[in-house]
């Protein structure tokens, strides 16, 4: 089993191929025994993560710390809560889920009675990052487990500790035909690409989502694609300003800025520019310390994943101040730990990088704007991002904003939430994403709608041909009747 889920050291690339192609062939049997699963095989399927994440939750949280520092309650809240969540959400609604729904008649088909069911789409391949490992791995095998689906799951190499932990908890549980987890580089990623999945369900950066979409192509492969992009924030002139500093603190700086739906950038209005910028100051000291050196000893606060990315955002932050952005707060740097202090900077150029790449990491520029249309045209100037995020109280304002732009989801008042409801679908819109998923949109991003028609009495067939006159006439009449 174990050469099937992991390539030995010095396994040939060839071998390597065949061993994921017959790890695939073993699922694709598979997958034809679980189209007539039953809803009670399904959630016996999802019990068992959740017995794994129950019996693993210390393990998980040491793991987490291991591979990217983070404190344990936010491990808890946002690695292990959201799949628990998903799993309980998905058992109380499978059978209603799958029970095939009834959709009416027309007069063009009178006669006839029609259904929609809901069909596993079959072998499942599951790409997800670094930085919500479990998260983002297990809330989407929920989802096919649901739907009826094998999966191959081909977790982050880039956070080893939890791969390594992920591959073991589902190795004592399932059989690989219905669930593996498949470790390596890149280049596993691309044996896996290269096999004809029935549907790929991929999280990552919009740059490797182009490479997963062109790669399913081949093979005609459905797609579900999470992606990130620059999510904005608009700061309203009449916005709850304590409210707004808390929620915007603790949204940008967990897991130390390494969100996909973290707000990347605000726009403040000017004329409570300096004390949004002076809360924000005052809420990250009492969340992590009052100086630099006792925000470094936090244990409330994570670290960036490596030192590639440590780099990369301390590059992007040179950047904006060498061309004359002025840091607010935070700055600190420790590349020994990958630490990057929580850092607010302003009077940011617009062609300073920061403003054109993802951050993905704990530095949020805020920019004054004096008219609201101001942010609303730079949003849309932009790709599509994967949140928008709007704070204020006047509700003509807010829906002027949310009307005028299109993002993959929006919260007012609040951020990074809508992730958590199971009852709203997440997702991006073009460069953030494709498709939806969690809870019943995750059970449909799995699922093929499959159409049923069954005819009991339908007379369609007094307009078959041979097109004598009558017929035709039929025909003529029938058409300005049902148009």
């Amino acid at each position: 089993m174990s050469a099937v889920m992991q390539m030995p050291v010095g396994a040939t690339a060839e071998n390597a191929a065949d061993e994921l192609r017959m790890l695939f062939d073993r699922q694709a049997a598979r997958a034809l025994e679980l189209r007539r699963s039953t809803a009670e095989e399904r959630k016996a399927r999802i019990r068992k993560l959740l017995d794994l994440m129950e019996k693993h939750r210390e393990d998980i949280i040491a793991a987490a710390a291991k591979d990217c520092g983070k404190p344990a309650p936010e491990v808890e809240l946002t690695e292990i809560y959201p799949v628990v969540g998903e799993a309980r959400e998905a058992l109380r609604h499978i059978d209603k889920w799958m029970k095939p729904r009834k959709v009416g008649t027309t007069l063009s088909t009178f006669g006839t009675k029609a259904q929609i069911r809901y069909e596993p789409r079959g072998v499942s391949l599951i790409i997800s990052p670094w930085n919500y490992p479990v998260t983002l791995s297990f809330r989407p095998l929920v989802s096919a487990f649901a739907a009826g689906c094998p999966v191959i799951l081909k977790p982050s190499e880039m956070t080893p500790t939890l791969s390594a932990l992920m591959k073991r908890m589902i190795e004592s549980a399932y059989e690989p035909e219905d669930v593996a987890v498949v470790e390596g580089a890149a280049d596993i990623s691309q044996r896996l690409l290269a096999l004809p999945f029935d549907h790929i369900f991929f999280t990552g950066s919009p740059k490797i989502g182009r490479v997963v979409m062109a790669a399913a192509a081949k093979n005609l492969t459905s797609v579900t694609l999470e992606l990130g992009g620059k999510s904005p924030v608009i700061v309203d002139r009449d916005a709850d300003l304590d409210k707004a500093a808390r929620n915007l603190s603790w949204g940008k700086f967990t897991n130390c800025g390494q969100t996909c739906i973290a707000p990347d950038h605000i726009y403040v209005h000017e004329d409570i520019a300096d004390a949004l910028m002076d809360k924000m100051q005052q809420r990250i000291k009492q969340t992590f310390g009052q100086d630099a050196n006792t925000q470094l000893q936090s244990k409330d606060y994570a670290r960036i994943v490596n030192h590639h990315h440590h780099g990369r955002v301390n590059a992007l932050l040179k950047d904006a101040v060498d061309k004359g952005a002025r840091i607010v707060t935070g700055g600190t740097s420790d590349a020994s730990q990958n630490y990057l202090a929580p850092t607010l900077i302003t009077d940011v150029p617009k062609d300073s990088q920061i403003m054109e790449e993802e951050i993905f990491g704990p530095v949020l520029p805020i920019i004054r704007f004096r008219e609201i249309d101001t942010p609303i045209a730079e949003i849309n100037a932009r790709p599509k991002p994967l949140a928008l995020y709007y704070f204020g109280r006047d509700k003509d304002r807010m829906e002027k904003v949310i009307s005028s732009t299109s993002a993959g989801g929006t919260v007012v008042n609040h951020v990074v939430l809508h992730f958590l409801h199971p009852n709203l679908p997440f997702g991006g819109v073009n460069n953030s994403g494709l498709g939806n998923s969690h809870g019943k949109f995750g059970f449909e991003a799995f699922s093929h709608a499959r159409s049923v028609l069954i005819d009991k009495f339908s007379s369609t067939h007094m307009l078959f041909p041979p097109y004598t006159a009558g017929v035709r006439r039929l025909i003529h009449a029938a058409i300005r009747w049902l148009t």
